[in-house]
């Protein structure tokens, strides 16, 4: 199928041309014809998918075929939780609309709105808003809803993730009755599915990837280390050459920072973004990674999303997420719209639970790379279980105690380890797997979840 097939307008497929797409990836191809029918959707497509551009272009061609006459009002809204993806969406519409005489603007909040409000002012057709400065901005009424035809919320598990859902109703308060809405969520758990059903009427059901799984054309493998190794580790992968570009992931602001400060002293240029960093500090930290002026992006979960970057081949998860769901939204950073890709994760002793929670959720067991300087031995796991027995007498929280997932014990033979367990297996032989730079895959996979 190509977009000549989804009966797209001449302006459209010229500047699809432009920007070198001929082919629409599965969520375009089953999204676009439902929109352009005016149906509401309810999308469940993870990151990389093409999402952005499967309701951007019909959007666009839905106002098109309305010639504004007098005033340009606000027609189409689109809701998303980050400044990042907010930009991201901007530039989209900003390529695929530039041969349509329509008009955009993007609102956010951490910088002036003096801009943004000469924007409004000027007139604009699509805008595309985070809830906070939206509701901002509708107070001091420089943004009226009355003539909106076209309402988008986008990434919506991670506005209830981010605690934006009150934030959410309040614009949902205000908007015409009368509309056509297009949901897009990577995951559909319970509060999700109640959130839309407040919203759409007879929706179109559109699945690409399916909920709690990870894109096929992405390597993923894990090394165990120590917390106190994982610095060393992560320099010694970025000076084998083998790596570009890499974005890398933490959990905390604090633990971005240091990770960019430690690449920086080994001589490697890096750059953190995250909520503490001022928005021209983090679009600059972001332009300069897609151009490559900057080889290291160290981010936090919650900035990461609207990272588009194009030929992006390795992902780094330096703290595992406590949140399985969270992995997935990780490592789809690479291998977007059907490129290949490279997801590696560190996980320390304090980590394996984790671990578990991730696989059980992909329903695959991550194959795990020993062949590296720094390896944890039985001796660290058995340290770090009793760091957090001691922990959880004083009352503290102390991370969670499970302990199952050990590597072999120093000086053991060579056995079979399958990364949920840690376990040797008892026959020693190695899967077929098994490759010359130390990686392996085990064939002891979790269970698949029930649905």
């Amino acid at each position: 199928m190509t977009f000549e097939n989804l009966n797209l307008i001449e302006p459209i497929l010229n500047a699809l041309q432009t920007e070198g797409y001929t082919k629409p990836t599965p969520i375009q191809a089953q999204a676009i014809p439902y929109i352009l029918q005016q149906r509401d959707i309810l999308g469940c497509a993870q990151t990389g998918t093409g999402k952005t551009a499967a309701f951007s272009i019909p959007i666009i061609q839905l106002l098109h075929a309305q010639p504004v006459k007098g005033n340009r009002n606000i027609r189409a809204l689109i809701l998303t939780p980050t400044r990042e993806l907010a930009i991201q969406i901007g530039e989209s519409l900003a390529a695929y609309g530039k041969n349509t005489g329509l008009k955009h603007t993007v609102i956010f909040g951490g910088v002036s709105q003096h801009a943004q409000t000469q924007a409004l002012r000027a007139g604009v057709d699509i805008l595309v808003a985070t809830p906070g400065r939206l509701l901002d901005l509708m107070n001091q009424r420089f943004i009226h809803l009355q003539h909106l035809q076209l309402f988008v919320l986008d990434e919506a598990d991670r506005m209830l993730d981010m605690g934006f859902v009150n934030d959410v109703r309040k614009v949902l308060k205000v908007l015409p009755e009368k509309k056509q809405s297009l949901f897009f969520s990577a995951t559909m758990a319970p509060e999700i599915m109640k959130l839309a059903d407040t919203i759409l009427v007879n929706p179109a059901k559109v699945e690409v990837t399916p909920a709690a799984t990870t894109v096929n054309s992405i390597k993923q493998a894990v090394y165990y280390v120590k917390k106190s190794d994982k610095k060393s580790l992560l320099i010694h992968l970025l000076k084998e050459g083998s790596i570009d570009r890499v974005l890398i992931f933490t959990r905390t602001k604090h633990g971005a920072d240091r990770v960019a400060k430690d690449v920086n002293n080994a001589g490697m240029q890096a750059e953190a973004i995250h909520g503490n960093k001022s928005q021209n500090a983090r679009v600059r930290a972001l332009e300069n990674f897609k151009s490559s002026r900057t080889r290291v992006l160290v981010a936090t979960d919650i900035a990461a999303r609207g990272i588009d970057v194009d030929d992006l081949a390795h992902v780094i998860n330096y703290e595992l997420p406590n949140e399985p769901e969270t992995y997935v939204h990780r490592i789809g950073r690479t291998g977007r719209a059907g490129a290949s890709g490279t997801a590696l994760s560190f996980c320390d002793a304090e980590e394996t639970s984790y671990l578990i929670s991730i696989q059980k959720l992909i329903s695959k067991s991550v194959p795990v790379i020993d062949n590296h300087p720094y390896p944890m031995t039985a001796k660290d796991f058995a340290a770090a279980a009793s760091t957090v027995k001691e922990k959880k007498r004083g009352g503290g929280n102390g991370g969670r105690g499970n302990w199952g997932n050990k590597p072999r014990t120093e000086g053991s033979s060579n056995g079979n380890r399958n990364a949920s367990t840690g376990r040797s297996s008892s026959n020693g032989n190695r899967s077929t797997g098994s490759s010359n730079n130390g990686e392996r895959r085990w064939s002891n996979k979790p269970k698949p979840s029930v649905a």
